[in-house]
């Protein structure tokens, strides 16, 4: 695969030791390119969780290694990861996490304040992506007055902000209807597909593959 943005060797994630100890992922190894949506697919239990963890920097592999761009980042220090976060990795979370208080655009601006940019710039970048999620006329309202599948569009534009190497996204349509979530499925492969971003989105749902360039089935913590 030309472009690789993340690759995972061999990770097995292992907690607890003994005969308590719980296998949440065995010998896994993936590799998702630039522009490309993989659906990781399982039920509740199935590692999807962990895997996105790792590969996040959220948890560290009992083994195996991470890579970003060609980059070993499996042990990088919390610094290094917060900076990763800041510029690489995009999340989208299944419960939205917005700031309540703040509105459609500004909870998309904040990353960009974060990191930084000119004023003009992040302008400019708001208003870009709340056209592209369908969301320009409800730039000044807050997460109470929007939709689920509005708030979780907000949470997509929020994510790519930075325009991040790589998206991850845990159970994004979980707290949607299934029209909901298949209208927010081929949103993110639109997106996907137009940023150039590799992403990862799980799902328990095997309804939810819409706009997938691959589907990963996930079982036991192995890859099928």
């Amino acid at each position: 695969m030309s472009d690789v943005v993340v690759r995972a060797e061999g990770l097995t994630r292992v907690y607890g030791r003994g005969d308590g100890a719980t296998h949440a992922l065995r010998d896994v190894s993936l590799e998702v390119g630039a522009g490309e949506l993989v659906v990781l697919r399982g039920p509740s239990g199935s590692g999807k969780t962990t895997l996105l963890n790792l590969l996040g920097g959220l948890d560290v592999p009992t083994s195996g290694r991470v890579h970003l761009d060609g980059t070993d980042v499996t042990h990088a220090s919390p610094s290094q990861w917060v900076a990763l976060r800041r510029d690489t990795v995009g999340y989208v979370f299944q419960a939205f996490a917005l700031i309540p208080h703040l509105s459609a655009a500004e909870n998309i601006e904040l990353p960009l304040r974060i990191h930084g940019d000119a004023v003009i710039g992040r302008d400019a970048r708001v208003a870009e992506l709340l056209a592209l999620v369908g969301l320009g006329a409800h730039a000044n309202q807050r997460p109470a007055e929007l939709s689920g599948g509005q708030q979780q569009r907000v949470g997509i534009a929020r994510a790519l902000a930075n325009r991040p190497r790589l998206l991850i996204a845990d159970e994004p349509t979980g707290q949607l209807d299934s029209a909901t979530a298949a209208s927010m499925m081929g949103l993110l492969s639109q997106l996907v597909h137009r940023e150039g971003v590799a992403a990862i989105v799980s799902t328990h749902d095997p309804k939810i593959t819409a706009g997938a360039d691959r589907v990963i089935n996930i079982l036991d913590g192995s890859l099928e």
